[in-house]
């Protein structure tokens, strides 16, 4: 099914759920990315157990298709000196919840209890803010259904999955806030800050 191998498919089987694909995720090292950048395919992320935001999400998303939900991802853009994120919606019992990869303390699972694709988004403002406390999240694309690049082998390709990655970035997306509430926003309180600081893996040292 889908060119995946029956090792790969008994484990995207077994993540029946958006809490099992999220608790697997949760156990894969951020990927550091220490050739440069990646955006690997599901596949790789199994064989090399490790992903980013968009690798995770991607990850999800095939999880979700096994399953009879579609492959959906969604990027959340920032001002731009912060980065972008990407997670996985999902519907459950009618709400809109998201399987997240991240680093950090924060940007993490969302419970689907959100009605809307915008109620979800806004979950994530105010933990999205920089290394100075400034609050960064501005935008956020429609869902993306993934079966749109099928052709491209996204989900089980050797190369990065780059088609993904610059859809993302020509999508339409749309604003969160008008010019005079970003010029009005308060900065994260040092305590936030702090917390922010957080992680869950240490980049590795270069020798």
């Amino acid at each position: 099914m889908f060119g995946l191998t029956l090792e790969e498919l008994s484990l995207l089987r077994r993540l029946n759920t958006p809490r099992k694909v999220q608790d697997y995720l949760d156990e894969l090292p951020i990927n550091f990315e220490p050739e440069g950048d990646t955006c690997l395919s599901p596949r790789r992320v199994m064989r090399e157990k490790r992903a980013h935001c968009i690798e995770g999400a991607m990850l999800a998303a095939l999880a979700f298709r096994l399953h009879d939900k579609p492959p959906l991802i969604l990027d959340l853009t920032s001002s731009f000196h912060d980065l972008d994120h990407v997670v996985a919606p999902f519907k459950q019992h009618g709400a809109w919840g998201a399987v997240s990869k991240t680093n950090h303390a924060v940007l993490r699972y969302r419970e689907p209890i959100y009605r809307t694709i915008r109620e979800l988004v806004l979950s994530y403002f105010h933990e999205y803010f920089d290394a100075k406390g400034f609050k960064t999240l501005r935008s956020y694309s429609a869902p993306v259904n993934l079966s749109r690049f099928d052709r491209e082998n996204w989900m089980t390709s050797d190369e990065n999955a780059w088609c993904v990655a610059q859809h993302l970035v020509d999508v339409r997306h749309i604003p969160l806030l008008s010019r005079a509430q970003i010029a009005t926003l308060r900065r994260a309180h040092p305590l936030e800050i702090q917390a922010g600081e957080i992680v869950e893996w240490k980049e590795p040292r270069a020798a």
